[in-house]
């Protein structure tokens, strides 16, 4: 009989809720292997005994052969003398104090229990909370880690004898399913319909009708057929949904909404009929049906019956696919048809909120904030411990060739990180201490940090309001108690009226805590280099290109070409300064910023360009005097503020609703095969606008067509990027640039300010880990606050 040895193994990573303890104990009895495996709040610890060649091959397994959702981030064995174990058991869960390990993101159904779904011979036929080891609800019904059920949002769901013999079956794929359930036992879904046209002054509402289980479900369908709105309540909070092919129903989504632009997330229910409406390459399918199920915006086809209220003035949809056993069950509503022949249409399902608000996610909540919103509800009774927006992403490229008939690698461009990503950490590239960064007050995010992990927050939202920071304030607390953190130090934006800097600033004090003032877009080009798994050692030249950002001097920064490290940086050119007549007024209204652009490079305000008749006669007198005077004119630097004043000057837009909207209709415009430029110049320290904005408004008093300009103003900055990088690398000796900030969204600009830099040499760092926008923030807030503990002396 061959020598018995043993071996002790510990697993940290995604490691629980991801089907792995059924994973190991299915291995150890195909090797015939007897010991144990038990889940704790540090990872998953395993001790078999066996022959040597057999664990070596066990302990290979585990590494390569692990279930599709884990992600093991670190692995060590030792082997010892054997224990005598006489079977293979999975142990009861243990806590750890003060250990923790990362969390899975939720995850939308999986193909098992879609086609249990829809098979009549299944006991959870048409079930709407159908899951299994592989797919449903995570990080938003979790409460405490080791994750199990008592410490979830299902606790109060006693499973019946059928789901408890599942569940305690290592070798079903429901065994340790937390959220698992059925009919009998579990969560139910049903419809309160109302009787009341919700008039925004209307908060009394009356139920009339309830509906339940299926009958909810064919009753959701027909007052959606007929244009109404529902309030339909998801996996991370609510949606506000209504047929995306009515114009007038997503035109009164928009009046209750105050949402007046902004586009609204659609919902398809197959790749097929995306295809209907979007071209859609092979990377982007992927996405879409990746187990994340983001948003994942793209290009339009022109003859799509989807409403144009959905996306007003743009060129792209953002699109997603079902992602529950309940939006599944409102696409295929007939029991004996098959999902791809649903014809009911595409839905709008827009974020459950009044226009800036946090989402709504529970039922009371929804019923008294959703009230002048919604025409009815679908409920359900499983709670939603923590809320969580639909993720937005985009596919790029990162590497050349870009033409799109070419195998190019392709990435993800992420733009709002949350559902199906958040809290899946950033991996730093040295251990830190316990830290937080608040972020910043558009998009927020925070990030916490432990060990090795940064774990980037959901999506909060506009920290513009009291119900967001209530919102922000209790995510910190979560993940705090999650990822076993106390913060030893608070990092925050230098903008001293942040909401989520006086918060920081408060807390320190109140906690005796030493807290770090982040630059704004020194944190961008942080953010960058941090999740690249860049140490720090060698600069980059960042181009921080936003709209708004606190600088050192007191202006509002954001065309900023830095040469950084973790350290700090030096601000080596910027855009030169102009002033934004009356602040926040001239960035909602772009013809003010246009004017005071002209303004400040001693350019005519002829009546033919579209902002001078934007404003009467009086109106432009004021201006001029508030200029000249500089009444409340702060200085800006700002490229997202040189873009929106473009779009304005084209004619484009003169005001705008949504952060963005001029510059993102402004690119929307641009003829792809327009080669021309338009010349911006940099001396010192200084890139000097004026012979671009004069160019550009000689081709508008010239009749160029709108898309000829747009396309050489976008041209032209990318020159302008290739010609700032090609000085610093030789002045500096840099050969790596990181784009970061709002900016970057601009596909146009992205793509051509790529290709000429890889085509002269540069490696260029893009985002593909967390968003280039402010929902990155926080990562780079992070990064700089442990390098500045790191190296006191640095700082």
């Amino acid at each position: 009989m061959a020598k018995l040895t043993g071996v002790k193994i510990h697993i940290t990573g995604i490691v629980q809720g991801v089907g792995f303890r059924p994973f190991v104990y299915g291995l150890a009895k195909r090797l015939e292997l007897n010991g144990w495996v038990r889940n704790t709040s540090a990872g998953v610890d395993i001790e078999v005994d066996g022959e040597q060649d057999v664990l070596d091959a066990f302990v290979e397994a585990l590494r390569d052969k692990a279930p599709p959702l884990a992600r093991i981030d670190g692995m060590s064995a030792s082997f010892q003398d054997p224990n005598g174990f006489r079977s293979f058991d999975i142990l009861r869960s243990e806590a750890v104090e003060g250990d923790f390990q990362p969390i899975s993101p939720d995850v939308s159904i999986c193909p098992d229990c879609l086609r249990e779904l829809f098979d009549p011979s299944d006991r959870r036929y048409r079930y709407p909370f159908i899951n299994c080891t592989n797919c449903g609800p995570r990080f938003t019904i979790i409460k405490d880690i080791p994750y199990d059920r008592p410490k979830t949002t299902m606790a109060p769901f006693t499973m019946c004898p059928d789901c408890g013999k599942e569940y305690t079956d290592p070798l079903d794929r429901r065994f340790h399913a937390q959220p698992v359930a059925c009919f009998v036992c579990g969560p139910k879904v049903w419809l309160e319909k109302r009787s009341n046209n919700f008039s925004r002054s209307s908060r009394t509402t009356k139920v009339v009708t309830t509906f339940l289980a299926d009958n909810a479900i064919h009753e959701t369908r027909r007052l959606l057929a007929e244009g109404q709105i529902l309030a339909i309540k998801g996996l991370g909070g609510f949606h506000l949904a209504c047929d995306a092919t009515n114009p007038s129903a997503v035109s009164e989504l928009r009046r209750r909404k105050l949402r007046v632009d902004k586009p609204f997330a659609l919902m398809m229910p197959d790749i097929e009929t995306i295809e209907q409406h979007c071209y859609v390459e092979d990377a982007e399918r992927e996405l879409l049906e990746s187990t994340a199920r983001p948003i994942v915006l793209l290009r339009r086809k022109p003859d799509s019956p989807i409403a144009r209220e959905c996306a007003p003035g743009q060129d792209t949809l953002g699109v997603m696919l079902p992602y529950t056993p309940l939006h599944y069950l409102l696409f295929a509503d007939d029991p004996q048809a098959p999902i791809s022949e649903s014809q009911f249409p595409p839905l709008v399902m827009t974020s459950g909120n009044l226009s800036e608000e946090p989402i709504a996610i529970d039922n009371d909540q929804a019923r008294e904030r959703l009230a002048s919103l919604a025409d009815a509800f679908l409920l359900h009774d499983r709670d939603i411990h923590i809320r969580c927006d639909d993720s937005v992403v985009r596919i790029i490229s990162d590497q050349l060739p870009l033409s799109s008939t070419d195998n190019r690698p392709l990435i993800t461009y992420p733009l709002r990180r949350s559902r199906g990503y958040s809290p899946f950490p950033v991996k730093l590239s040295w251990d830190v201490p316990p830290l937080l960064a608040v972020g910043p007050e558009l998009k927020n995010t925070f990030c916490i940090t432990n060990k090795n992990y940064a774990f980037l927050s959901h999506h909060i939202g506009d920290m513009e309001n009291y119900e967001t920071l209530q919102s922000f304030e209790k995510g910190i607390q979560h993940f705090e108690k999650l990822f076993r953190v106390k913060p030893e130090v608070i990092a925050y934006d230098s903008h001293p009226n942040y909401l989520a800097t006086r918060y920081a600033i408060e807390r320190a004090q109140r906690e005796n805590l030493p807290t770090f003032n982040i630059q704004h877009h020194h944190a961008h080009i942080a953010a960058c280099m941090a999740e690249h798994g860049l140490d720090g050692t060698q600069p980059v030249i960042g181009l921080a290109f936003d709209g708004t950002g606190y600088g050192d001097d007191g202006a509002i920064w954001g065309g900023e070409v830095l040469v950084a490290d973790y350290t700090g940086y030096e601000r080596a050119f910027h855009l030169e300064y102009f002033p934004l007549p009356g602040g926040d007024a001239a960035i909602k209204k772009p013809a003010r910023t246009a004017l005071a652009l002209l303004w400040s490079l001693g350019l005519e305000w002829d009546d033919r360009l579209a902002p001078v008749p934007a404003f009467c006669a009086e109106d432009r007198a004021i201006l001029r005097i508030q200029l000249e005077r500089k009444i409340n004119t702060p200085q800006t630097s700002s490229m997202g503020r040189l873009f929106d004043a473009a779009a304005a000057l084209v004619g484009v837009r003169q005001s705008v609703n949504y952060e963005a909207q001029a510059a993102i209709e402004f690119e929307a415009l641009t003829d792809p095969d327009e080669a021309g430029i338009y010349p911006f110049e940099w001396e010192q320290d200084r890139i000097r606008v004026g012979s671009a904005v004069e160019a550009l408004v000689t081709d508008i008093l010239a009749g160029v067509p709108t898309p000829t300009i747009s396309a050489r103003f976008h041209n032209g900055l990318a020159q302008l990027a290739l010609g700032i990088c090609n000085t610093l690398r030789i002045v500096k000796n840099i050969e790596q640039v990181a784009l970061s900030g709002g900016v970057w969204q601009n596909i146009t600009l992205l793509r051509r300010t790529l290709s000429l830099l890889q085509q002269a040499g540069f490696t260029v760092y893009i985002h593909h880990q967390v968003p280039t926008n402010d929902g990155g923030l926080s990562l780079g807030q992070a990064a700089i606050a442990a390098n500045r503990l790191r190296d006191p002396k640095g700082f």
